[in-house]
């Protein structure tokens, strides 16, 4: 799509985004956030995206398209961090395929904004596994006001600062 231009870059998130550093965990679908190659303000729509890989063989189902066996949800990154997160992502060969994937300290960030239980489960993963540079981490987490959530996060459940 890239090639194509119907996109100018995206970026793989999410659960299975975090797989990449850590063990793989139960997801329904992938997260991939876009960068549409023609943005305007307002309404976004994503039916380029939709109707470019439906003539290539992918099933429009609800807000997914599946491609093989996976359903895949485009997402247009709605905040300053999830455009960092995709601007600054990392190619990475899945298959022989090169592909491009947040980093695992955009991921946590973003996982403490979402702020559901399989968020913080998946942050702590991280912690756990010391799979994010900590100084990166709160640099990013400063840049984007999120270190007091971060602070309530470690009282909660680590009981102590990283």
């Amino acid at each position: 799509m890239q090639a194509d231009g119907v996109i100018s870059h995206y970026a793989i998130g999410g659960a299975v985004g975090a797989t990449f550093y850590l063990e793989p965990a139960a997801t329904l679908d992938v997260d991939v956030f876009v960068l549409l190659t023609h943005e305007h303000g307002g309404l976004v729509s994503l039916s380029p995206i939709y109707e470019y890989l439906k003539a290539r063989g992918g099933i429009e189902d609800r807000e997914h398209i599946v491609l093989g066996d996976w359903p895949v949800q485009f997402l247009v990154p709605g905040s300053e961090l999830e455009r960092e997160a995709v601007a600054a992502s990392i190619p990475v060969d899945l298959e022989g395929v090169m592909t491009w994937v947040m980093l695992p300290e955009h991921l946590v960030a973003i996982a403490l904004c979402t702020g559901r239980g399989k968020d913080y489960i998946r942050v702590l993963q991280f912690i756990k596994e010391k799979a994010v540079d900590e100084t990166m981490l709160r640099t990013i987490l400063q840049k984007h006001g999120l270190l007091s959530k971060w602070e309530q996060f470690e009282r909660k459940y680590l009981g102590e600062g990283i």
